[in-house]
C-alpha cells in the first residue's frame, strides 16, 4: 500500500515596483528564483506562485488564495512608514508596519517563513516575527544584485532540503562570494525572540537605534525618482527650492510689457532652473517661449556678428515652429543689427498674436569677443527700450543668464545689464536646507543638519549631490563627512574639474592659495576676485572673500599644497 505524497509548501512572489519609484528588475530575480527551484533535488516539494504590481487588496486576497507556507515580497521598502505596494493607478501605497504584522498574524497557523527583500524592511521583520517562525528583513539599503543573490542563495539551500536558518546564511554567503560587500545586510527574525514584544514596543526601539547610530542612515526614497543633481532641475521634480521672493518677483516681472530679467549667479548655483521655471510660467499665460542656450553655438558663430545675429534668428525661429525666412531678410542692404531687428519686428513679432518671451542661458560665451559683445547686447537693450513705447516691441519679453561678471566696454545706455530685473541667486538659507533634507525624506537631527552644512554650506548643486547619494542608501553621512573633500568621494570630478583649471592658470592658482591659507577674508585684485567666484570657488565677504565652503578648503589646501 503506497503512501499518499507530501503536500507541496507554496512560495507565494509577491512584486511591486510603482510608476514612480525607481526601476527594479523583479523579473531576473524570480527567474533565478524559479531556476534555483528547478535544478534543485527536492524541486518537487515546492509550488512557485507570483503575483505581480501588487496592491494592498491583491496582497491578502494572494494569501488567502494561495494559502502560502513561504512569502516574499521585492521591491522598496521604507522603513517605520512600511513597504511601497501599488494603489489603482500603479503609484505608491505605503502599507504601514502595523498593517503588515496584523496580515500576517492572521495567517501565522500557515506562513512559516516571510522573505521581504527590500530596503530597510529590517522593522517590518522585527513586528512580523511576533507572529511567524521564521522573517528576514534587509537593515539598510540593499542593492539589485545583493538582493538576487541573497534569493538564490537562499532557494537553492530550501530546494536542497536544508532548513530557513541554514539557507539564510548561505543566501548571506552568496553575497559575499559573488564579491558584494552587503552580506551583512540581510538578518534573520525568529518569531522566539519577540513572543512579548509589542508592535509599538518594536518600532519604538528600532527608531531609537537608527536616531542613535550615524553610521546608518535614514532610509532611501526610492520612491521619489529622485532627479541626478547634474544639470537643471526638471520642472516636475518636488525636489526644487524656491527661494523667496525670486520666483514670484521674477514671475510678477514677466508680465509686463518688454520685460527683462537678468540671472547671475556662479556656475551650479540654479539659473537655468530658474530660468526654466520663468519660461513655464510664460507658456502658463499664453505666451509663447524660446529657450537658446549659448553653448550650443559654434565659436565661428560667436565671433562675427552677422553670423551670431542669422544663428540667433534661426535658433529661435526652430523654437518657435515657424517657417525659417532668415536668408530673405538677409538680402536686404543694409546693417546685420537693423536685418535682425526687421526680422522679429516684421515677421516673428507679426507672425505670433501672443507676447514672446525669450530665454537666453549661458550669454557668457559672447564676453569672450569684446567687439561682438557690444554690438549683440547693445542691440538687446535696445530692443528692450522700444518695448517700453512701440506695440510690437511690447511682446518681446527677455530672460538673461549668464555666470561671470561683465567686464566688456559697455556704455551704460547701450548695456542690458544695468536694466530690468536683477536676480543674484543666494545661496540657500538654513530654512531651505532643512526642506531640501526633508524633501529627500531624510528624517534628520539639527546636529546632522548642521555637519552637513559645514561641509558643503548652503551651495544648491552641492548639497543635492549628498542629499541624493545618502537618500538611495549609497553612502552614510557618516562616510560622506570622511571622504567628501577628497577625490575618493561623490564630487571627486567635480573638485578635480576645478583644480586642472587652476593650475593651468598661475595667477589664479596664486590667488586660491592665498584665499585658503588665511582665515579670514582676503582682498583681491578684482579681476581674480570676480573670476573666482563665476567659478564657484569662492564668495564675497564684503570686497573680500573666502572659500566656497568647508570642501573647498580642505580639498584645495591638500592638493595645493597649502600649509
Amino acid at each position: 500500500m503506497s503512501s499518499s505524497p507530501r503536500k507541496k509548501k507554496t512560495i507565494l512572489f509577491l512584486a511591486a515596483n510603482p510608476k514612480n519609484s525607481t526601476p527594479l528588475r523583479l523579473g531576473k530575480e524570480v527567474q533565478e528564483i524559479s531556476d534555483a527551484l528547478q535544478r534543485s533535488k527536492k524541486r518537487d516539494k515546492f509550488q512557485l506562485e507570483e503575483e505581480w504590481a501588487v496592491t494592498h487588496t491583491d496582497m491578502r486576497r494572494a494569501v488567502l488564495d494561495y494559502n502560502p507556507q513561504i512569502v516574499h515580497f521585492s521591491g522598496h521598502g521604507a522603513g517605520e512608514d512600511g513597504l511601497a505596494l501599488e494603489d489603482e493607478t500603479g503609484l505608491i501605497k505605503l502599507v504601514s508596519v502595523q498593517a503588515l504584522a496584523a496580515l500576517f498574524e492572521v495567517f501565522m497557523d500557515q506562513v512559516e517563513c516571510v522573505v521581504l527583500n527590500a530596503c530597510y524592511s529590517e522593522v517590518q521583520a522585527n513586528a512580523i516575527a511576533r507572529h511567524i517562525q521564521y522573517v528576514i528583513g534587509m537593515n539598510k539599503a540593499v542593492g539589485d544584485n545583493a538582493a538576487r543573490e541573497f534569493a538564490v542563495g537562499f532557494y537553492d539551500a530550501l530546494g536542497a532540503g536544508k532548513s530557513i536558518e541554514f539557507a539564510y546564511k548561505l543566501g548571506c554567503v552568496s553575497i559575499s562570494m559573488a564579491g558584494i560587500p552587503e552580506e551583512l545586510t540581510p538578518v534573520l527574525r525568529k518569531k522566539s525572540d519577540f513572543s512579548d514584544a509589542r508592535v509599538s514596543d518594536i518600532l519604538e526601539e528600532s527608531s531609537s537605534a537608527v536616531a542613535n547610530v550615524l553610521s546608518l542612515p535614514s532610509p532611501p526614497v526610492p520612491f521619489l525618482n529622485l532627479d541626478n543633481p547634474e544639470g537643471s532641475v526638471s520642472l516636475d521634480c518636488q525636489l526644487y527650492i524656491d527661494r523667496l521672493p525670486i520666483e514670484s518677483d521674477c514671475y510678477q516681472a514677466i508680465n509686463k510689457p518688454g520685460a527683462l530679467i537678468r540671472i547671475k549667479a556662479p556656475r551650479k548655483m540654479g539659473k537655468t532652473s530658474l530660468l526654466q521655471r520663468i519660461l513655464h510660467h510664460s507658456r502658463e499665460q499664453g505666451h509663447q517661449t524660446a529657450y537658446l542656450n549659448f553653448q550650443s553655438a559654434d565659436g565661428n558663430f560667436l565671433s562675427n556678428l552677422d553670423q551670431l545675429l542669422q544663428w540667433f534668428c534661426g535658433e529661435i525661429t526652430n523654437e518657435l515652429n515657424l517657417e525659417d525666412r532668415v536668408a530673405e531678410y538677409w538680402k536686404q542692404g543694409m546693417g546685420s543689427k537693423q536685418k535682425c531687428g526687421n526680422y522679429f519686428q516684421r515677421y516673428l513679432l507679426t507672425t505670433i498674436n501672443t507676447p514672446l518671451t525669450l530665454g537666453l542661458d549661458e550669454v557668457d560665451r559672447v564676453f569672450q569677443y569684446p567687439q561682438v559683445a557690444q554690438e549683440f547686447f547693445g542691440l538687446l537693450r535696445a530692443w528692450h527700450e522700444k518695448g517700453k513705447n512701440e506695440p510690437a516691441w511690447k511682446k518681446l519679453r527677455l530672460v538673461i543668464s549668464h555666470s561671470k561678471e561683465v567686464y566688456i566696454p559697455l556704455n551704460i545706455n547701450q548695456s542690458p545689464f544695468n536694466v530690468g530685473l536683477p536676480i543674484d541667486l543666494p545661496e540657500f538659507n538654513h530654512q531651505e536646507i532643512v526642506e531640501l533634507v526633508q524633501k529627500h525624506q531624510l528624517r534628520w537631527s539639527a546636529r546632522q543638519i548642521e555637519q552637513l552644512i559645514g561641509m558643503v554650506d548652503g551651495h544648491p548643486y552641492l548639497l543635492r549631490k549628498a542629499l541624493y547619494e545618502i537618500a538611495r542608501g549609497y553612502l552614510t553621512l557618516e562616510e560622506f563627512l570622511q571622504t567628501a573633500p577628497t577625490e575618493e568621494g561623490i564630487y571627486g570630478d567635480h573638485l578635480r574639474y576645478h583644480l586642472i583649471n587652476l593650475t593651468a592658470e598661475p595667477n589664479l592658482e596664486a590667488a586660491m592659495k592665498q584665499v585658503i591659507a588665511s582665515s579670514v577674508p582676503v582682498r583681491l585684485e578684482a579681476n581674480l576676485a570676480f573670476t573666482l567666484r563665476s567659478r564657484g570657488l569662492v564668495k564675497l565677504r564684503g570686497n573680500d572673500v573666502i572659500p566656497l565652503c568647508n570642501l573647498c578648503r580642505l580639498y584645495f589646501k591638500d592638493r595645493l599644497g597649502v600649509r
